[in-house]
């Protein structure tokens, strides 16, 4: 009998069924997350079987998934009710942008389907270089802050701080970028961010919508530049807070474009009555 690769498949995160959609696999697919808006079809063609921390373990024995495809430890206890049923279960945990473009060679390679992997990342390594060679025609490099959640003040994980780099900018809290797990990057003390004195302020809270009143509200941060100047602006989480081919695409490309604009008006925004 020949051994055959997976053909059903459960994706339990939106970047592993955006990548099959990519490598063109899609057929595989018998079961995603309900927070999976990309590609758009997904939603239409596949059944959703999971949130993030939670799924539906009956729902996913009945479609008999040859494969499972999770992401991080916050997916461990999901994973164990359904390696315990016996079902085969592999958890990505890509953090920089290096390891998102493993975790789809990684994917493609299971699938059988390594040499459409190799195609799909040099065309993402060859967008990011694009972008590398745009933000080298910028006259300076602005400083940013990403919030990634509110309350804490959690600053962004390490891929978001390496496009933040790649698209122009300054991570001003870079060094927090490479702690495994959110803990690790709470910015505890909000008077650090009027400290580093951001110019551009770009939030994606986890799904929750952005409300910039509350960073303007914030006591002391009229002292920073972002806000004197009104520089606050939210990327969708489906374009950057999901460790696959969005982020290096959609995601990128965005806070490129916020940071060109701002240097494109001298760096600041100009108010009403202004010269």
């Amino acid at each position: 009998m020949r051994a055959r690769y997976p053909e059903r498949i459960v994706c339990l995160t939106e970047e592993t069924t955006e990548t099959l959609y990519l490598l063109g696999e899609e057929r595989r697919i018998v079961g995603i997350s309900g927070y999976t808006v990309r590609p758009a079809r997904a939603r239409r063609e596949k059944p959703r079987v999971s949130a993030f921390l939670s799924a539906r373990i009956d729902r996913i024995l009945e479609l008999k998934p040859d494969l499972v495809l999770g992401f991080s430890d916050l997916q461990a206890d999901i994973a164990r009710e359904l390696a315990k049923a016996g079902l085969n279960i592999m958890i990505f945990n890509q953090r920089s942008v290096d390891e998102i473009l493993s975790m789809i060679l990684t994917l493609a390679s299971m699938l059988g389907a390594a040499e459409k992997g190799l195609r799909l990342v040099a065309s993402l390594e060859q967008g990011l270089e694009e972008m590398r060679a745009a933000a080298s025609c910028f006259p300076r490099r602005p400083k940013v802050y990403f919030e990634e959640w509110d309350e804490p003040m959690i600053s962004g994980i390490r891929w978001v701080s390496e496009l933040v780099e790649i698209a122009g900018g300054q991570d001003i809290f870079s060094e927090l970028s490479t702690s495994q797990a959110a803990s690790g990057r709470i910015v505890a003390d909000a008077s650090l961010v009027v400290q580093r004195q951001p110019e551009v302020i770009l939030a994606s809270w986890c799904g929750k919508k952005f409300r910039p009143e509350r960073v303007l509200a914030r006591p002391g941060w009229s002292a920073i530049p972002a806000v004197q100047n009104n520089q606050l602006f939210e990327i969708k989480s489906a374009d950057i807070l999901q460790p696959g081919p969005a982020a290096l695409t959609d995601g990128v490309r965005r806070i490129h474009e916020i940071l060109r604009d701002f240097l494109s008006r001298g760096g600041r925004t100009l108010r009403s009555g202004d010269a």
